[in-house]
């Protein structure tokens, strides 16, 4: 069994070109396999390995500047859910697009877990999930609003143009292990609302210590990685990915005509050419001559 890791810290590094090279080689000696998004506000990735490579490499990000207090989510996985391990520099962990968000000096209040149906269950509360439209579409929380976004980059104009819908309103937030909401709070909070609360650890923690007969979650949890979605417990669900747009696949769409492994779901039949087609087919059929020599292609899973 493997350890799948996720993991955010905001923070300041001055240089983060200087921590790529010994994180990466870290990594690799390790066996550790993921992505990994380093910038000048902090660090953001899933990683996945043994349980003594992903301790080493927790150690090693928690003793960067600024990282004693990193956090994690663990949760397990039979099978090696990333095909390579990247390290990459960004401007932003998670790509918002508004210059002045700094998580750093305000968020939201946080809420655990266990207080969480309380608060969202209130009259006067309103429960935004600030993930994309594919991500929500597999499952949220009942009540929920969906801003129908299909980038967090969307999230500041959606507010926008829908903030007098929430007047009166406290304003509780979730996304998938919290960082989202870590910069959409100070973003709401720099807009005048007065009270945003969001969920602490996001819905991975949720399910995780939350018992599903107690659980105000409806359907899976959308994760970034081979397993594609976990429910409660985090154990993986019933998601695939699309081979050619990525978008989560249940078994209901996996029945229909419009599927084809690795080629086509129903969400994308008309989204891309014969040619692209004929690149995908290629690809699968590679995957599946790597897989019968028991080797991994690089393209069989996301990461």
């Amino acid at each position: 069994m493997l350890t799948v890791a996720a993991l955010y810290h905001f923070t300041r590094f001055p240089d983060p070109a200087a921590l790529r090279g010994p994180l990466l080689d870290l990594c690799d000696r390790q066996g550790v396999k993921g992505s990994l998004l380093l910038a000048t506000e902090g660090i953001n990735g899933t990683i996945a390995g043994a349980r003594e490579g992903i301790d080493a490499v927790i150690a090693h990000l928690r003793a960067l500047p600024g990282c004693a207090g990193l956090e994690w989510k663990e949760s397990p996985a039979e099978a090696m859910p990333f095909g390579r391990m990247k390290v990459k520099l960004k401007r932003e962990i998670v790509t918002m697009g508004v210059e002045g968000i700094d998580p750093r000096a305000a968020v939201g209040h946080y809420v655990q877990p266990g207080e969480w149906n309380e608060l969202i269950r209130a009259p006067d509360v309103a429960v935004i999930d600030t993930r994309n439209d594919y991500e929500v579409g597999i499952g949220t929380f009942e009540g929920a609003v969906d801003p129908g976004t299909r980038s967090f980059r969307e999230f500041p104009a959606w507010w926008e143009a829908n903030r007098e819908r929430f007047h009166n309103k406290r304003i509780a937030m979730f996304c998938t292990g919290g960082i989202r909401c870590e910069k959409s709070t100070n973003y709401l909070l720099s807009q005048g609302v007065e009270e945003v609360y969001h969920l602490k650890g996001g819905i991975l923690k949720y399910l995780e210590q939350m018992p599903a007969e107690d659980s105000l979650w409806r359907g899976e949890c959308y994760v970034f990685d081979g397993r594609v979605s976990v429910g409660h417990g985090l154990v993986p669900g019933d998601y695939t990915s699309c081979g050619a747009c990525r978008r989560p696949v249940s078994p209901a769409d996996r029945a229909q005509p419009e599927y084809e492994p690795g080629v086509c779901c129903p969400a994308c039949a008309g989204e891309y050419t014969e040619a692209d087609r004929a690149r995908f087919r290629e690809r699968e059929r590679q995957m599946r001559l790597a897989e019968a020599r028991g080797e991994r292609h690089l393209g069989a899973a996301p990461g």
